[in-house]
């Protein structure tokens, strides 16, 4: 699918900025409930929890599965945003007339290989591919008409911004261009020592920023683990059946990955009319069925010269290869027999399958390794039915004594101040946290959880509380923070004059007083070696003049740098190679379309009547 046009289509929601789920996500029936309306179309609940999911897959992606580090609440707004701008999008594309009708999307349908049987269009594939993905076929037509809609709007923008040489000239220089560093470091602990804070300052900061110590950062919480080796499954007797129903199917199971050996005679239609290939193809088989080796065949007639020379074998048989229509051929033929004539888009095979004779270990020589396996399969269930019954018991009770009372050498323990920066073998799985740390304990809810299954196979229940900081606990944090900030602002202050005579003065005249300055060396924007703070800041000043240092201030913790700049080399865009000059082109030719189509998409916001 992915070499035909069907499929690039279909790939297109991967490869453009504007759809980023699936197609089923937008056309497999929405509910009525909208949560936004853009001119008068409404966007379904449905459609923003889909966009919305995957959207969270994909950052969960980068988090290796902790959903506790993720900003729920932008996730939906990005999601919002984006389905918002879809639909302005294709109610322009619809307003331009960029659509394809539903007969040409029909026929660019029927010409798709996928669906053609014998040079004909299959209604039967169409609609086992139809049945596959879950879509109807007016459904299919509108989602590829709307997605070829989206495809040629943004490539509009996307595929042809306007490049101009000052505008490659100006990021060759910001990127070619190197800079003298100099820093100096000043410790904030001596100004610690003479700041005080009061306490209406930390009641005024915990109320300006009381959205930072709302959040559930700290909770409460009771919890039971339940292990395998905590349930005592008694008779677990292996029967004799169950070894017997376990053998049959390992056999089964060597018998089905055994490949067979594929050999064909391929008689090609590109020098002769395809009834002419079918008549030859049917003549040889006549011959092979009077007497001729499968081997002679194809060293005398097959057209294919991979295998031709080797008896006709495939070396490796792959379904798929030949298409459908020869896979079945495979499938259906006995060992050792050779099929009729099969046409393919390649011309007309003979077909010969040999299964190889494989020696299945006997009965006796597997019976141990069985019975550990129908034991172990016997052990796990017992612990998933165990589980299952005590999460009946827990959610009618909200209780997790049950499980105490219930099986042997269980207790229920506790941790107070749990945190999301907690590492505790358990509770900072991310599994856990994301129990730990919802809306619903964040409201106060306070109700035992269902059962969470660990990596380890262990089960844990919990049952907590926010921990919300008040206040009076959040006072040590504010403390510091305003300490931090009151010191800093001494420092600079106490330097102040000695930065008011950089911007006047050559830097051999400036009187630095305290401040001892160590040349860092020669930087580019792209190396990454200092602090990011301090690359920042020394890549923000002006370049200065002849004798001249441009300085600033970077706050790093407990520290104030300064950071000087007292030489800015501008180098050639001939210092970049070719290769690196077209990367160049092409990367602001990628960010300029992005930003152009960005534009347009914030201008139909700003005409649009959204709710």
């Amino acid at each position: 699918m992915i070499k035909g046009w069907l499929g690039k289509v279909l790939l297109v929601l991967f490869l453009t900025p504007l759809a980023l789920v699936g197609i089923e996500g937008y056309f497999s029936g929405g509910s009525s409930d909208a949560v936004s309306s853009v001119n008068g179309t409404d966007i379904s609940q449905k459609e923003l929890e889909s966009l919305t999911k995957s959207f969270k897959q994909q950052y969960l992606s980068y988090t290796n599965g902790d959903e506790t580090l993720l900003n729920q609440s932008f996730i939906e707004q990005k999601a919002k945003d984006t389905l918002i701008a879809r639909t302005l999008l294709l109610q322009q594309a619809e307003k331009l007339g960029i659509s394809l009708s539903k007969e040409q999307i029909e026929q660019m349908i029927a010409q798709q290989q996928t669906f053609q049987q014998n040079g004909q269009f299959s209604q039967a594939l169409y609609e086992n591919y139809l049945k596959s993905i879950g879509m109807t076929n007016n459904a299919l037509i509108e989602s590829l008409r709307t997605d070829h809609a989206l495809k040629m709007l943004s490539s509009t923008f996307v595929d042809y911004p306007l490049v101009s040489r000052v505008d490659i000239q100006q990021i060759a220089d910001l990127q070619t261009e190197q800079r003298q560093i100099h820093i100096a470091s000043i410790s904030l602990e001596s100004y610690k020592k003479d700041v005080k804070v009061t306490e209406p300052e930390v009641a005024a900061y915990y109320e300006k920023h009381k959205a930072i110590f709302t959040q559930p950062t700290t909770v409460d919480v009771d919890y039971v683990v339940l292990k395998p080796e905590n349930i005592v499954a008694e008779g677990l007797a292996v029967t004799d059946v169950e070894l017997k129903q376990a053998y049959d199917a390992f056999v089964a199971a060597q018998k089905q990955n055994i490949k067979p050996e594929v050999k064909h005679v391929l008689i090609t239609t590109d020098n002769r009319s395809d009834a002419e290939a079918k008549k030859l193809a049917a003549e040889v088989a006549a011959k092979i069925k009077a007497g001729t080796s499968f081997a002679q065949a194809a060293a005398q007639y097959s057209e294919d010269p991979e295998s031709k020379s080797k008896g006709g074998e495939i070396a490796v048989y792959e379904a798929g290869v030949f298409g459908a229509t020869f896979d079945q051929a495979v499938a259906s033929l006995k060992s050792g027999q050779v099929s009729a004539p099969v046409k393919t888009e390649n011309g007309y095979h003979l077909i010969s399958v040999t299964l190889p004779q494989i020696a299945v270990p006997s009965f006796e020589s597997q019976k141990a390794r069985l019975s550990e396996e129908v034991l172990a399969t016997k052990k796990s269930n017992a612990f998933s039915d165990t589980v299952n019954s005590l999460n009946d018991m827990i959610v009618s009770s909200d209780s997790l004594e049950v499980v105490a009372q219930e099986v042997k050498g269980v207790q229920v323990q506790s941790a107070k101040g749990v945190t999301l920066a907690t590492r505790d073998p358990l509770l900072s799985d991310a599994a856990v946290k994301v129990k730990l740390f919802n809306d619903d304990v964040k409201n106060g809810d306070r109700n035992a959880s269902s059962s969470i299954q660990l990596n380890n196979g262990d089960v844990v229940w919990i049952n907590h509380a926010a921990g919300e900081q008040t206040l009076a606990e959040a006072k040590p944090h504010v403390t510091a923070k305003l300490i931090e900030e009151k010191a800093l602002n001494a420092a600079k202050a106490k330097i102040q004059k000695t930065l008011d005579e950089f911007r006047t003065k050559p830097a051999a005249a400036v009187t630095k007083g305290n401040l001892v300055f160590e040349d860092v060396g020669i930087y580019t924007r792209a190396e990454g070696l200092l602090k990011r703070d301090v690359q920042r800041a020394a890549f923000s000043v002006t370049p200065p003049k002849a004798g001249h240092w441009s300085v600033t201030t970077a706050h790093m913790p407990n520290e104030l740098v300064v950071v000087a700049v007292s030489e800015v080399k501008k180098n050639p865009i001939d210092v970049l190679s070719a290769e690196q000059r077209n990367e160049l082109v092409e990367l602001y030719r990628q960010l300029r379309g992005q930003q152009e189509f960005d534009d347009y998409t914030r201008y139909l916001k700003s005409h649009a009547k959204i709710k």
